[in-house]
């Protein structure tokens, strides 16, 4: 009865999950060129400009500067005098869209996979253009996202999406450019108990037998990678073939200095790029990523630090130190709904070093670069996309930031949400003004 009762009760939470939101449509193609003139631009890659100007047409830029802008004839002008404009900021490593309700509700979960070594799962299939939750983040000035599976050791492959489109089609932006990677680790559990029975693998011995699993793996895909047309095709080996030709990253999830300095060895092994997600001990061996050109992708800044004797203030002060040892570093947040953070996350690192410029670049430019569309996005630059957002005030700070008009590849698109619709409900119901 209890287990009826749960299902019950979470599928009458779907349901009214999915009817409390009305229909929010994806906006339609830029149909005439539009100019945001008189505000603040943050351009991305640090540099400022006051007073100005920012053209797009067909869904890119075509100026953008200071003053008054020189060609206005047959443009939409939008006035945003006191406000400041924003390259959209740009989510690595989420599972925004393949998740609706973490408990109760397994039937909105679809982002893990059967078995261990899952080269050849596709997150982009699974993404929900629907979910519930992509208009809150969108809402915060989150317009694209590395949408990420997840999984025992090896998840499967990610994709590039932006965040406003009818299906998974639209949505892609860049397909299957990434290999997902947990390195094994080490756990010391308790062994309470344990003293009768047969003997038990160590914590050290699990580990190694996991990554030899993973070595035999990449060797396998190494040489299949080489032969020109192979008599039967393997689909996990096919899958990896991008890792040695340079057309996918091998995202590994790596925390300690120790599984971060295996995974680097690894990648000299095989040949292939990689980016470090995690990092929480990455300034420990600042050298040995510098000098091997591997970024890193830290994940939050709001929270504890990983071990009981670290600098209590070290997430925070992490964006500084790999800024100042030369090492790449772009930023995420955990799961899904709260990749709304993003932005506050990253102004979390001012207070303790970065720049307000370097804390946006964070997030916008260095995360482009780590995932290989900065020719295209990261920041406002003549014939990049006009993925971008207004903001009242700060975007960076929780009170400042008020997304107030945003555009993906220069269609207008709709910034109402569940929580902006709630929010007005119970306003009216209480006579209260809302302002949303």
């Amino acid at each position: 009865m209890k287990k009826i009762t749960a299902i019950f009760g979470g599928l009458l939470l779907s349901i009214n999950l999915i009817y409390a939101q009305a229909t929010i449509s994806p906006a339609p193609a830029q149909s005439k060129p539009i100019i945001l003139t008189g505000a603040t631009i943050h351009v991305g890659n640090g540099q400022v400009i006051n007073n100005g100007y920012i053209s797009f047409d067909k869904g890119k830029i075509t100026a953008i500067g200071e003053g008054s802008a020189p060609n206005t004839a047959g443009a939409d002008v939008i006035d945003a005098s006191g406000k400041q404009i924003y390259p959209g900021f740009i989510c690595p490593t989420t599972n925004l869209g393949l998740v609706e309700i973490e408990e109760g509700a397994k039937g909105t979960v679809d982002d893990w996979e059967t078995g261990t070594l899952n080269p050849n799962v596709r997150s982009i299939i699974a993404y929900n253009t629907d979910s519930k939750v992509i208009p809150t983040v969108r809402s915060n000035g989150i317009l694209m996202a590395q949408i990420t599976p997840s999984g025992e050791f090896i998840s499967g492959q990610s994709s590039i999406v932006q965040l406003d489109a009818w299906n998974w089609e639209d949505a892609a932006y860049k397909t299957d450019m990434g290999i997902h990677l947990n390195w094994p680790v080490v756990r010391f559990e308790s062994r309470r108990g344990a003293a009768t029975g047969p003997p038990q693998e160590s914590p050290a011995e699990k580990a190694q037998k996991a990554i030899d699993a993973i070595v035999e793996l990449f060797t396998e895909a190494k040489a299949y990678s080489e032969i020109p047309k192979p008599a039967v095709a393997n689909l996990k080996l096919e899958a990896m073939k991008g890792l040695f030709n340079g057309t996918k990253k091998l995202f590994i999830n790596a925390d300690g200095a120790r599984e971060i300095i295996q995974s680097v060895a690894f990648a000299k092994k095989f040949g292939i790029s990689i980016v470090i997600v995690g990092g929480g001990e990455s300034y420990l061996v600042t050298d040995v990523l510098k000098n091997n050109n591997v970024p890193v992708i830290l994940t939050e800044t709001q929270r504890l630090p990983d071990n009981d004797e670290d600098d209590v203030y070290l997430p925070y002060k992490l964006p500084k130190m790999l800024q100042d040892a030369g090492v790449l570093y772009g930023l995420t947040g955990t799961g899904f709904w709260r990749q709304r953070n993003l932005p506050f996350e990253a102004g979390q690192a001012v207070g303790y070093g970065l720049s307000k410029e370097q804390a946006l670049s964070m997030i916008t430019l260095n995360n482009a670069k780590i995932l290989g569309i900065d020719k295209t996005v990261g920041t406002l630059e003549v014939g990049k996309d006009a993925t971008l957002f207004i903001s009242k005030g700060d975007a960076l700070d929780m009170i400042g930031l008020d997304v107030q008009t945003a555009f993906i590849q220069g269609r207008n698109i709709n910034l109402d949400n569940l929580h902006k619709q709630l929010y007005r409900k119970f306003s009216a119901k209480y006579g209260l003004k809302a302002n949303l």
